[in-house]
């Protein structure tokens, strides 16, 4: 029958692209041993070329194979200046100038009390470096004057680095030049490095200044092709992403650009480096081989600056190390001139609609103080907007049930006769006013919101550890309870793929509810098809975040009420 070849049409698109999100996952990249580092010095591009220098600022040699310290020690094996602002602490590096310590003070690896926060940059002799460095590289006719290197020891002007308080750096060359850095934090994410160069000697020379951004090995990611997590920038107002596997095949990709931001992002993390929004610079990301390990670089190089004697240069640069938290990216980006700077949160192909959603959601939870209660309103709110659609389409749905005797009738008159059957069929349609196109409607129209709220849900760092009540700690993460041990009373942990819990079942049995509402088909292969659905879509969303589960709990809640009072006015319930 047509109607129900329609609406088994739409539940198997969703089906489809259900099983897509579930399964179209990359295996996370293994971490090779890590072996002895080769330190590589920079080197420049002959003047009047705006490209990069081949590897500029090159971190100095790891530790030998075996001898990779822990952080502590690590740490301690340079002189070092605390970093303590409202929502980072660390520590900046005397020997480089480099920041290779920062932890995030309001986020933690788990939603356990107590549980280690997130470290995000790490020093070179640590398993997993990921580091900032700035510095200034000798123009081609100066390639014998001493430049800041990996191992330049510099002095500071203080003991600390907060919000309030900058901290100045200083090195002498020897040779008449004396570099001069300024690391400054706000109250949030951002650093500002102002590097001042001043020629004390008798000699004119050609600078040109850099910033970079490093890591190594592969970073684990979370493997979902709906997410970019890798190298990322926008470089001429061009949104540009490139994954681990991408750069390695490409080795090296380079783009002149005039403002605009590079570095790497993570799911919630961001490290990317903003030079001016009005300098000219050359931008590139690169990967190499460092013994065993792959690593990646996101860096640039600003135009050639032409000292006199006694004259100075200056250059800022600011660099974003946080949590990609949507409002403070939007602030940045209109404040400070950041090109589409709020597009490092992979909102997807939905954007226009997925951003959206988020701000509805974050409006109601300044409102109702838990996010779960404003996806819950949210709910009813689209059920609201599609409310006329709605009405219409069950309206169709209650003509329908009325009609399930005559179509009956009708099969079992013709049922040899597909192609007259049909015809009966359109003819019964036409004469008692009924569509049956209509029911798949409100499953259609709402895909494209149950993947906007999908992303909302995975991509962004208000919904990570937000809670809702009872036993749902993080709406981000799937129900962590499970049918298979009596949800907690067994003291046994199932496999992952017995994990269905409490909420997916819930939506399992209102679906199931629904579904008794509708007119059921006379074709015995179909109505055992939609009874098997309630419990494959329990399967499927068990897997799915619990705000998403929720929310699709509530729908149709709510669409049941809605379908019984017009049914039940129709004469069909």
């Amino acid at each position: 029958m047509t109607d129900q070849k329609n609406l088994i049409l739409a539940i198997a698109i969703s089906i489809a692209i259900l099983l897509g999100f579930q399964f179209f996952v990359q295996k996370p990249q293994q971490e090779a041993a890590r072996q002895q580092q080769q330190q590589t010095d920079p080197a420049a591009r002959p003047s009047g070329d705006a490209t990069p220098p081949a590897t500029p600022g090159v971190p100095a040699a790891a530790p030998a194979a075996g001898s990779v310290l822990d952080r502590a020690a690590a740490l301690a094996r340079s002189p070092r200046v605390s970093i303590d602002s409202p929502r980072l602490k660390g520590s900046v590096s005397l020997r480089g100038g480099r920041v290779d310590d920062l932890t995030m003070k309001d986020y933690r690896e788990t939603v356990q009390p107590g549980s280690p926060l997130i470290d995000l940059l790490s020093p070179s002799e640590t398993a997993r470096p990921y580091f900032v460095q700035f510095g200034w590289i000798a123009g081609p006719e100066n390639r014998d004057v001493a430049m800041p290197k990996d191992d330049t020891l510099w002095q500071a002007e203080g003991t600390a680095l907060t919000a309030e308080q900058p901290l100045a750096l200083t090195w002498d060359n020897g040779q008449g030049l004396v570099f001069r850095r300024t690391i400054a934090f706000d109250a949030n994410f951002l650093m500002t490095v102002t590097d001042r160069v001043e020629n004390t000697g008798t000699a004119p020379v050609s600078l040109l200044p850099y910033a970079l951004t490093k890591r190594w090995p592969t970073p684990h990611t979370e493997g979902f092709y709906i997410l970019h997590e890798g190298l990322i920038g926008v470089t001429d107002g061009v949104l540009r992403e490139i994954s681990y596997s991408s750069i390695k095949d490409q080795k090296l990709v380079e783009q002149k650009t005039t403002g605009g931001w590079l570095g790497f992002t993570d799911k919630y993390w961001l490290v990317s480096l903003i030079p001016d929004p009005a300098d000219a610079v050359s931008s590139r990301f690169t990967y190499e081989r460092r013994g065993t390990d792959d690593a990646y670089q996101a860096d640039y190089l600003g135009a050639t600056r032409s000292l006199a004697p006694g004259a100075s240069a200056e250059t800022t640069h600011r660099v974003f190390a946080g949590a990609k938290e949507v409002h403070l990216l939007d602030d940045y980006r209109d404040r400070l001139g950041i090109a589409r700077f709020d597009r490092a949160i992979d909102f997807g192909w939905f954007y226009f609609l997925t951003k959206p959603i988020f701000y509805v959601i974050d409006y109601f939870y300044r409102w109702l103080g838990n996010f779960g209660l404003a996806i819950l309103l949210l709910t009813v709110l689209i059920k609201a907007a599609f409310f006329p659609l709605a009405n219409k389409s069950y309206r169709a749905m209650s003509k329908l049930k009325l009609l399930q005797p005559k179509m009956l009738e009708l099969r079992e008159k013709y049922g040899e006769d597909k192609q007259r059957l049909n015809q009966e069929m359109m003819q019964l349609y036409r004469k008692e006013g009924a569509n049956p196109a209509s029911g798949c409607l409100p499953i259609v129209v709402q895909i494209p919101v149950f993947f906007a709220l999908y992303k909302v849900l995975f991509v962004t760092i208000e919904m990570r550890h937000a809670p809702f009540y009872g036993w749902i700690r993080d709406l981000s993460a799937p129900d962590p309870t499970t049918l298979f041990n009596l949800f907690g009373l067994i003291p046994w942990t199932p496999p992952h793929i017995l994990m269905i819990g409490a909420w997916p079942i819930i939506m399992g049995v209102t679906m199931f509810l629904q579904q008794k509402l509708n007119p059921q088909p006379p074709d015995p292969i179909q109505a055992k098809v939609f009874m098997i659905l309630p419990f494959l879509f329990t399967y499927l969303l068990a897997a799915f975040p619990a705000g998403l589960v929720i929310y699709w709990a509530w729908n149709n809640l709510l669409s049941i009420l809605q379908q019984w009072l017009i049914m039940r006015r129709a004469g069909a319930a």
